[in-house]
């Protein structure tokens, strides 16, 4: 049975130092600390070897209580042999015929606290490791403030980014867009085509239902031209009712072809614009990066447009190559 001074002396240690242990001169473990006992929940501690409870690794070569009494006062490194196998520092101090070893977690507090849910109440109240607590929740706080600010900056700059690059009306690409589109392109020398699209009869929509309806039509426009193409493809707004169509990849005359007669096949049909009926048609000028020895995009509009125009010519709701005169 213990002693009244006995049960003093842990009462005082456990508020002092609460992540402490009691040895015997066997190296028995007398007593626990009530925060040390919390990281070994459910396991009877008292009465184990301190040798089996820790596998001490600084000064190495300690296996027995003579020799771990001649490290009082020193640094010592020690990690539980069962998981978590938690690394943490520990001071020896003989008392009488026993021995108190006090321990804590060192620079690894934090994740001792979170591995065991440790709280301020576990530590004895003049710990540094309560003010480390504080620094940490302090810290933590700062950094998730400034991962959200830093999330709605990229969000706003992506936003930003993105309707610069976009044309309002029909949520196309601009001419902005393409430009860069091109450049890389070009630069990159792949091959792509590139199609200029213009719409046949679009004025007489707005001369006669006016600018609303002539917008909604253009929308419904869009939408089809960005279902005919692929998702690597880029669609713009070129300006009024002129579109572009960027096609990465394929050249091959009979790809494209089948490609700008589905345009025009798709657009010849009636849009309905309050149940009204809006009849528009496409003609197309082709042209494709192959057939230059270094594309140039300004020269490839012109071009496009001067096959658009061939188009226009020959009766509209047609397409036309580049070159194929």
């Amino acid at each position: 049975m213990p002693t009244t001074c006995e049960i003093h002396l842990a009462q005082l240690l456990d508020t002092l130092v609460p992540m402490h242990l009691q040895l015997d001169t066997d190296g028995l473990i007398t007593h626990v600390g009530p925060t040390l006992a919390k990281l070994r929940p459910g396991v009877a501690l008292g009465g184990m070897s301190v040798f089996d409870l820790f596998d001490i690794q600084r000064p190495s070569n300690i296996g027995t209580m003579a020799a771990l009494r001649t490290q009082a006062g020193a640094k010592l490194h020690l990690r539980f042999r069962s998981p978590p196998c938690t690394a943490l520092k520990g001071v020896l101090s003989p008392f009488g015929d026993r021995v108190i070893l006090n321990l804590s977690f060192g620079i690894s507090v934090q994740d001792g606290i979170r591995d065991y849910a440790l709280t301020a109440s576990d530590f004895a109240p003049t710990d540094m490791t309560v003010e480390m607590l504080y620094l940490f929740e302090a810290k933590s706080a700062a950094m998730d403030a400034s991962r959200r600010l830093n999330a709605r900056l990229q969000g706003a700059k992506i936003a930003a980014e993105e309707q610069a690059f976009t044309d309002t009306l029909t949520g196309l690409k601009n001419r902005r867009a393409m430009d860069h589109v091109l450049a890389r392109l070009t630069e990159s020398r792949a091959a792509f085509a590139l199609l200029h699209l213009d719409l046949d009869f679009f004025k007489q929509i707005n001369d006669t239902m006016g600018h609303a309806a002539g917008d909604r039509v253009l929308q419904k426009v869009a939408r089809i031209m960005v279902e005919l193409t692929r998702q690597q493809d880029t669609v713009v707004r070129y300006g009024g009712d002129e579109f572009v169509l960027i096609l990465a990849g394929p050249t091959d005359k009979q790809v494209l072809q089948s490609v700008a007669e589905r345009l025009i096949a798709r657009l010849e049909q009636p849009i309905l614009i309050d149940g009204q009926p809006c009849a528009v048609s496409a003609s197309i000028g082709i042209v494709r990066s192959v057939d230059y020895d270094r594309p140039d995009p300004i020269q490839m509009l012109s071009d496009a447009d001067a096959a658009l125009y061939v188009s226009k010519r020959g009766g509209r709701a047609q397409l036309h190559f580049h070159g194929a005169e």
